[in-house]
């Protein structure tokens, strides 16, 4: 884990909503995870966030210009004693932590007949067993911290049919687990939230391709969606730095879908 030694422009906080806030964010390095920081950097939160690869988390950095209010850190979540370590780290960097984000995941493997123990076991453990190991090392820093918040980033497919099996159960049972937790944890603080996003336009990504690579199929997919649009990172970004501030100091146990209304999570329907 590294602060930065780079020279650049200072990132000054536009807001002061998350100022004196310390949290850690999994997956941060692009995508929704890289909104979520930089989301929560420009509001004046130090964050700790990790990714499997060093090259995107040292590109988040420079593009941000950014001292030691973002700590990084290259590793597996699906590695416990890592992901327990990281968080370990990062409050101590911090002396202490107010929120967790888990957004890292995955899905490995085809269809049930296809897909071998191992991908059901990867799968769960990116997911489902990732989220448990996580919000487990950073309750006893949230407690110390006088409670805090716990977002998951689970997905439409953990309640809406679609391919493949091991990857929609993975996401219910994060679903499942927000519910569980916010109830065992309640007493010491501490709110559990869930955040599903739809699908997400993301910039050379599944459905960035599509709409590259094949207009029609992307434009029949655009029909899942009322308003005939996809749903974009910052969008999901917003709703989860809502769940960890103070505005949703009465909100725990839920899980908020942000999909723009799609009816079926992939373009086979279902």
């Amino acid at each position: 884990m590294a602060g930065s030694s780079e020279q650049g422009k200072r990132f000054v906080p536009s807001t002061g909503r998350f100022i004196g806030r310390r949290i850690v964010v999994t997956g941060g390095s692009r995508g929704l995870g890289g909104e979520v920081v930089r989301l929560l950097l420009a509001e004046g939160a130090r964050v700790a966030t990790c990714a499997r690869k060093v090259e995107p988390l040292d590109g988040l950095r420079r593009s941000l210009g950014v001292g030691d209010e973002l700590l990084t850190c290259s590793l597996d979540v699906a590695v416990p004693e890592l992901l327990e370590q990281f968080v370990d780290s990062a409050a101590e960097a911090f002396g202490g932590l107010d929120g967790v984000v888990a957004c890292a995941g995955g899905a490995r493997g085809r269809g049930i007949t296809e897909a071998t123990v191992e991908d059901w076991a990867t799968t769960w453990a990116l997911n489902a067993g990732h989220f448990a190991r996580l919000a487990a090392r950073a309750t006893p820093h949230l407690r110390a911290s006088g409670g805090g918040s716990i977002v998951v980033v689970s997905s439409i497919s953990g309640w809406k049919p679609g391919p493949q099996a091991q990857y929609g159960a993975s996401k219910a049972a994060q679903l499942h687990m927000v519910a569980s937790l916010a109830r065992e944890l309640g007493s010491a603080g501490i709110r559990v939230n869930a955040v599903s996003p739809g699908s997400m336009l993301i910039p050379g990504k599944r459905w960035d391709r599509m709409r590259q690579e094949d207009p029609a199929a992307f434009e029949q997919f655009t029909a899942e969606f009322p308003g005939r649009e996809l749903v974009r990172p910052e969008e999901v970004a917003d709703v989860i730095a809502f769940l960890l501030s103070d505005q949703a100091r009465g909100v725990t146990g839920i899980n908020l879908p942000v999909d723009r209304g799609q009816n079926a999570p992939t373009p086979e329907g279902y």
